[in-house]
């Protein structure tokens, strides 16, 4: 069995500081990196039988660290503009979490924010057509017809990496756009 390869009694003497470097260039919060490196030893402790042996220790736990990376910035990044609350609950037939978003209520607007919020999405159309068309296509899918990653990459013929790319830098220029036409 593979698990007589890995000690996970010495992850944290051999590998913490190794693993805290790698995290804080991506995350740029220690407490955060601490709980991405407590995560990823937990994380290595449960699927210890899947521990193939075809890496090292360190190479499989960074692998696993990647993961917890990028998982919790699509909690971030999915969460934007959200406000939730989740309950936890319990009754006699059902267990698990209650979530409700709260979003504002669209049906309370004044007309000057009705109003603003039409200049605001004439400005945002007018910047959309400053992009380029394949990044604006790109923007428009994931942003704003919220279509899968994956069919958007497919469709263009591009890696998830660059899609990301694409999206940040239509960003930048959407907000650049918006802060020279519209504020």
């Amino acid at each position: 069995m593979a698990t007589n390869l890995i000690d996970p009694t010495k992850w944290v003497d051999k590998y913490s500081d190794y693993l805290f470097n790698y995290t804080i260039v991506r995350v740029n919060d220690r407490e955060l990196a601490n709980d991405l490196i407590s995560e990823t030893f937990l994380a290595g402790l449960k699927s210890m039988k899947n521990f193939k042996g075809e890496a090292t220790e360190r190479t499989w736990l960074i692998s696993i660290l990647k993961r917890k990376i990028i998982d919790h910035y699509r909690r971030i990044n999915s969460n934007k503009g959200k406000a939730e609350v989740r309950i936890n609950y319990s009754d006699e037939s059902n267990e698990g979490d209650w979530l409700e978003e709260q979003a504002p209520d669209r049906f309370d607007m004044t007309a000057e924010d009705i109003m603003e919020n039409e200049e605001l999405g004439t400005a945002i159309l007018d910047c959309m057509n400053t992009l380029n068309e394949k990044q604006a296509k790109i923007f428009k899918m994931k942003t704003i017809e919220g279509f899968d990653t994956e069919a958007i990459c497919n469709e263009f013929n591009i890696t998830p990496s660059n899609l990301w790319v694409i999206i940040h830098r239509a960003r930048v220029s959407l907000a650049e756009c918006l802060e020279k036409n519209w504020f």
